[in-house]
């Protein structure tokens, strides 16, 4: 009988912190702890679902949708994307994937975070959703609220939480 892989989902994003658009501090610190603790050397145990969600605003990005499952599915993405950064931000997510020899999928849905994350768990049925978190502090979370801790009440799967080591944290906590 065929082993069916564990899906884990890891939602991903890009950073806050000026300058050119990279990976946020959060959503490194989810990935790597999830290959570094549960894929270890079991690659073929386990499939990496990214997802990031776009805040709709006017940039235009029209790679909404597609799927990106190996280096190689960049190639071929125009210019114009790839300059916004979002192609660049999974990009770096799915090369890190292929480093260790784990097969992912990653693609790009547009809203509001919290919303599309439960509504990507409800539709792909990840065994697991891995969430980077800020740690913002209580004065912040009541007026921001957490994505995570939206999705942790949310979500149709078990949720786990990764917080940012304390030398990766930025001067201003909410920086990511």
């Amino acid at each position: 009988m065929e082993r069916v892989p564990t899906r884990v989902m890891v939602a991903v994003n890009e950073s806050t912190i000026k300058g050119k658009p990279h990976p946020s501090i959060s959503s490194k610190r989810a990935l790597e702890w999830t290959l570094e603790k549960m894929v270890r050397s079991n690659t073929s145990d386990f499939k990496i679902l990214l997802l990031h969600v776009h805040v709709v605003d006017e940039d235009g990005f029209d790679e909404v949708d597609s799927i990106y499952a190996s280096p190689d599915d960049f190639r071929d993405i125009s210019e114009s994307n790839k300059s916004k950064g979002l192609l660049h931000l999974l990009e770096f997510f799915v090369k890190r994937c292929h480093e260790i020899g784990v097969s992912c999928e990653a693609w790009i849905k547009k809203g509001d975070p919290k919303d599309v994350i439960c509504q990507e768990v409800s539709r792909v049925r990840p065994d697991l959703l891995v969430l980077g978190s800020r740690g913002l502090g209580r004065f912040q979370k009541v007026f921001v609220g957490t994505v995570s801790g939206y999705c942790v009440k949310h979500a149709e799967c078990p949720v786990l939480t990764i917080k940012r080591n304390a030398d990766e944290t930025p001067s201003d906590p909410a920086d990511d």
